[in-house]
C-alpha cells in the first residue's frame, strides 16, 4: 500500500489516480498510523512552504514522515514535498524545514525574459540513474511549476538538472529517498512512468 501524505496542500486526488493508472493501490490519509503502516509514502505538496511545515506539525505528520523515511520504506517528495526536506527555505524570510537533508531552498532570481514561476514543460539532465527513472530517457520533458528550487549541500543527492536558464537540481536520489521538483502527475507517459516505478520498489 502507497500512503499519500494529506497536510491540506497539493493535487492528492491526481497523484493517487496516477498511481491508480498505473496498477498501484494508493490511499490518501492524514492519519499517522496509517503512514506507520504502510509499504510506501509519498509527500506531495503545492503551497507555501511555511504553510505546509506548519499543517504537518498540526497534524501529527513531522515524525510520522521522518519514521518513513529512517525505517528504509521507499519514500517519494513531490514539488513542495521536495522543497520541505531541506533544512531550510527562504520563502517569506527564513523558514525551518525537515532537515532530512542538508541544504536550502531559494528563489530564482532570473533575467527578465525569463517568468517566475518556473510554469510547464522542461528536460531533464540526468546526473544518477536511480531505479525510479528506469526507462526515461535523457532530455525527456516534464511539467514544473514553481518559483523556488532546492540547493543541496553535497551534490551527491541530486539525480537530475533542469536548465532554467542556469542548471537546478530538478530531482534528489538518496538511499530510500527520491524526491522530484517536477510533477510526475502531470507529466504524461514519463510521469507515469515514474510513478510506476516507484510503486515497483521492494
Amino acid at each position: 500500500m502507497i500512503a499519500i501524505i494529506d497536510y491540506g496542500m497539493g493535487n492528492l486526488r491526481s497523484v493517487q489516480k496516477g498511481f491508480e493508472r498505473v496498477g498501484h493501490e494508493a490511499i490518501v490519509t492524514d492519519d499517522p498510523a496509517e503512514v506507520d503502516r504502510a509499504q510506501k509514502v509519498v509527500l506531495p505538496g503545492v503551497g507555501a512552504f511555511e504553510d505546509a511545515m506548519a499543517e504537518l506539525g498540526r497534524r501529527g505528520m513531522i515524525e510520522p514522515v521522518l519514521g518513513a523515511i529512517d525505517s528504509g520504506r521507499p519514500f517519494l517528495g513531490i514539488c513542495l514535498g521536495l522543497q520541505l526536506l531541506f533544512e531550510t527555505s527562504h520563502e517569506h524570510g527564513r523558514q525551518k524545514g525537515l532537515g532530512v537533508l542538508r541544504g536550502e531552498v531559494v528563489q530564482f532570481d532570473l533575467p527578465p525574459e525569463y517568468s517566475v514561476p518556473h510554469m510547464g514543460w522542461n528536460q531533464l539532465s540526468i546526473r544518477g540513474r536511480p531505479p525510479i527513472l528506469q526507462g526515461i530517457e535523457e532530455g525527456s520533458y516534464f511539467y514544473f511549476v514553481h518559483s523556488f528550487y532546492v540547493v543541496p549541500s553535497d551534490p551527491q543527492v541530486t539525480a537530475t538538472e533542469t536548465d532554467y536558464p542556469a542548471p537546478f537540481c530538478s530531482m534528489i536520489w538518496r538511499d530510500n529517498l527520491y524526491a522530484t521538483q517536477f510533477h510526475p502527475e502531470k507529466s504524461q507517459a514519463d510521469g507515469l512512468r515514474l510513478l510506476k516505478n516507484f510503486g515497483a520498489l521492494a
